[in-house]
């Protein structure tokens, strides 16, 4: 995901420009600091305040310089419009939030009205068109079978959330001014991996990679990724 969100950046913004990036749950921060050390000004707007606590927390181990340029504001990413004026930000992340939100385009639209002119809107989402994938592979035919039915789901927190679809987001993208520039799957592959396991090191790392990143670009195996990187660029 952060080798297609720097390629985006890449093709709509001179090199070396410093950028407004809002990030809007950011969790423990991990785009946002690398975002900022790579010399952006980034904002992270977080609801929890045990996230927030872990992100200043972390910002305490930065370089001054790193410090200055970021900043964590506590607040509902449904609410940026009462946090920021509209074109505050060149970029927009909202990765991994909109499965916790019942109702998501007004929240799209106030994030795509922070955004100026050319602005670019990334959001990470659950794949609603591949629910069954996970619980099919591993048997579980019960939870498959519902799948194909309902956009809804239990993470792996255990919670009750949802998933989004391409083909509707398209559309609501392309409504509020945003519309799709690219696309990507995360986690084709990797998906069924056990949570806390170890990844690979070395070159068998590298090689994954390399294969979850030519199938997260490439028909039809994005489409039944876990997760879905939506690009929109602001008109």
């Amino acid at each position: 995901m952060a080798r297609q969100l720097d390629e985006q950046i890449a093709a709509r913004f001179p090199v070396g420009r410093r950028l407004r990036v809002l990030d809007v749950g950011p969790g423990q921060g991990t785009q946002a600091l690398r975002l900022a050390r790579a010399g952006h000004e980034v904002t992270g707007l977080e609801s929890d305040p045990r996230m927030v606590a872990a992100v200043r927390e972390a910002l305490t181990a930065e370089p001054e310089g790193i410090q200055e340029r970021m900043r964590i504001v506590e607040g509902d990413g449904r609410d940026a419009g009462a946090h920021f004026l509209p074109g505050s930000f060149d970029i927009v992340l909202c990765h991994g939030v909109l499965m916790y939100v019942s109702a998501p385009d007004p929240m799209l639209a106030g994030l795509a009205r922070v955004l100026a002119p050319g602005g670019l809107l990334s959001l990470v989402v659950r794949n609603a068109d591949a629910l069954a994938m996970r619980p099919g592979l591993a048997g579980d035919w019960d939870t498959a079978l519902a799948a194909f039915d309902s956009p809804a789901y239990t993470n792996r927190l255990g919670l009750e959330v949802r998933a989004d679809r391409l083909e509707t987001l398209t559309a609501t993208l392309a409504g509020i001014g945003a519309p799709l520039h690219a696309w990507y799957g995360i986690r084709v592959f990797c998906d069924l991996a056990a949570d806390g396991q170890e990844p690979p090191a070395g070159e068998a790392l590298d090689r994954l990679l390399a294969a979850e990143d030519r199938a997260g670009r490439t028909d039809p195996y994005r489409a039944v990724a876990a997760l879905l990187h939506l690009c929109g660029v602001r008109g």
